[in-house]
């Protein structure tokens, strides 16, 4: 599969050259805060694990530590980020999402809805406690759709015999039925392919009327609703999903940092390109305007790097947000 990242690595790289880059900017009074995020933001994450090793050789000291005692905020979150290998990144992730006093239902439906079966399974094997974690902290059907994606067990390819059934199924579990059958959406949406899925909603468009998305809004609540609705979402595009996870994230009065960094560090190298993409086509303006507009500093400096381009549309100064929401990947409905 072709890297969609907007961060290549780098061509003439020298790891032992980097370090001493990064140290100097770092030495003596003030910190190079340029030097650090342009060097690091144009570097795959391989090379930068490259870059950590030389360091810790030539100066017997950890970059990351080093990268913490100079720098601070959210610059640093992101920088920090950016040095973690990405399965590692994922699993820290979910681990914070769970400990503590109260879960962070939203970084565990944006993680477990949008990997592939293959990084899912890469996780639980660097958390082997993952499983009975999420477990413990969840309940009701959200524990169980979550448990089921944790299985990264989905069946593969689309199975023509069962498009029909699965539909008609899902149509009498919701739209049909008195009250809602929650479980067949979990296990259907849970464990069929996301091109059998697409097929599955084409007919089901045509035999309730409504889309798929629309359906859950009707017939669930709460964090199960969230967590099917980013199912469905990201069976249909994954991109599309992340350029909307970005754009609610910045939109309206606050910016949601933790969102922001998560998803521009973890799919930098992954997407990024297909997620500008689609948030153009979705909402009438850059990511990159829109990063720009919205954040200050070294930390816009830094995530506008890794956002890679502008995609500006030329569109009339006086053009406010776009209140249409709909969208020709059908990803987005009221």
């Amino acid at each position: 599969m072709a890297n969609r990242g907007s961060v290549k690595p780098s061509g003439n790289f020298n790891s032992s050259a980097d370090a001493e880059v990064l140290h100097k900017a770092m030495k003596g009074l003030g910190t190079d805060e340029d030097a650090i995020l342009q060097l690091l933001t144009a570097r795959s994450n391989v090379q930068r694990q490259e870059i950590k090793a030389a360091y810790k050789t030539l100066f017997g000291k950890d970059l990351v530590d080093n990268l913490k005692s100079e720098l601070g905020g959210k610059f640093e979150t992101l920088i920090v980020g950016l040095m973690t290998p990405p399965i590692m990144y994922d699993a820290k992730s979910l681990h914070d999402a769970i400990k503590g006093a109260g879960t962070d239902e939203k970084v565990l439906v944006e993680i477990l809805a949008s990997r592939t079966p293959e990084v899912v399974n890469a996780i639980k094997a660097y958390d082997h406690d993952l499983e009975e974690d999420v477990s413990g902290d969840t309940s009701g059907h959200f524990k169980r759709l979550l448990v089921i994606l944790l299985q990264a067990n989905r069946q593969t390819g689309i199975h023509q015999e069962s498009i029909e059934a699965d539909a008609q199924v899902l149509f009498k579990a919701g739209e049909e039925k008195f009250g809602t059958d929650e479980q067949t959406f979990v296990t259907i949406l849970g464990n069929r392919s996301a091109e059998h899925l697409r097929k599955v909603f084409d007919v089901y468009m045509k035999m309730a009327g409504y889309e798929m998305e629309e359906s859950i809004k009707r017939e669930t609540s709460g964090s199960l609703e969230d967590l099917l609705l980013a199912v469905v979402k990201c069976a249909r595009s994954v991109p599309a999903y992340f350029a909307e996870t970005l754009y609610y994230a910045m939109k309206g009065a606050g910016t949601d940092d933790n969102t922001l960094i998560r998803v521009m560090v973890s799919r930098s190298e992954v997407d990024m390109l297909d997620i500008r993409a689609a948030f153009r086509r979705l909402f009438s303006c850059s990511l990159h305007s829109m990063i720009k507009g919205d954040t200050g500093g070294d930390y816009r400096k830094a995530l506008l790097l890794l956002c890679g381009g502008d995609d500006c549309l030329k569109v009339s100064p006086v053009q406010s947000w776009p209140t249409a929401r709909g969208s020709s990947l059908g990803v987005i409905k009221n």
